[in-house]
């Protein structure tokens, strides 16, 4: 009886029963695994990969192929080939690139270009209309308020946005709300005197 209980069925072999689970156990996670790959690397992006941004750069909408990490400054003067905005510093602290976006005074150089898809942006280069100077540019021209010239677009959008916000009241106001803005040839009170002329004729406008 007890000789019947333990001995093996006919052609039955424990080693390779063992041996084949335990093959079966280590190829079914292997295969999942490589079936899974595929629809993920087809979900990954290249984080370099370009992307389509739609800005409106001086009344015209412009489409580019850019990083996402592409800065306002960087997407004017690389893609859109508008070199008005200078690069000083590259770190906000000088001015130099500052542009007007919705109106309002922005160091281009620290703004994503993602960031500003939809808004509109104003350079150095959208002030003239009709072959006109716009009163700042005039201003800085009669008052002799450069000298270089490298600081003068960013100086003269800062100084726009200065009158708009209602700080051009003064010489200590002027001075203050144009600080963010560094002149290296040290042109300020000249600078000073043309946001005053201009001032008047921008806010009659």
């Amino acid at each position: 009886m007890s000789d019947k209980i333990n001995s093996p069925r006919p052609g039955f072999d424990r080693r390779a029963f063992l041996t084949g689970a335990a093959g079966t156990a280590v190829a079914i996670p292997l295969t999942a695994r490589a079936a899974n790959e595929p629809s993920q690397a087809a979900v990954a992006q290249d984080p370099a990969a370009p992307v389509q941004v739609t800005l409106r750069i001086n009344g015209e909408s412009r489409t580019l192929a850019l990083d996402a990490r592409t800065t306002v400054l960087d997407a004017l003067r690389e893609h859109a080939g508008l070199t008005g905005s200078k690069k000083g510093c590259d770190h906000g602290q000088c001015g130099a690139c500052t542009v007007l976006l919705d109106g309002q005074r922005v160091l281009s150089c620290l703004t994503l270009a993602l960031a500003a898809e939809g808004r509109e942006i104003t350079t150095i280069e959208g002030l003239a209309a009709g072959g006109k100077l716009h009163p700042m540019q005039q201003a800085f021209i009669d008052q002799d308020a450069f000298q270089c010239g490298y600081c003068t677009p960013g100086q003269i959008m800062s100084a726009i946005a200065c009158v708009h916000e209602g700080h051009a009241d003064s010489d200590d106001n002027i001075r203050e709300y144009m600080s963010g803005n560094i002149c290296r040839c040290a042109a300020y009170p000249n600078i000073v005197a043309a946001v005053k002329q201009a001032a008047p004729e921008i806010l009659k406008g």
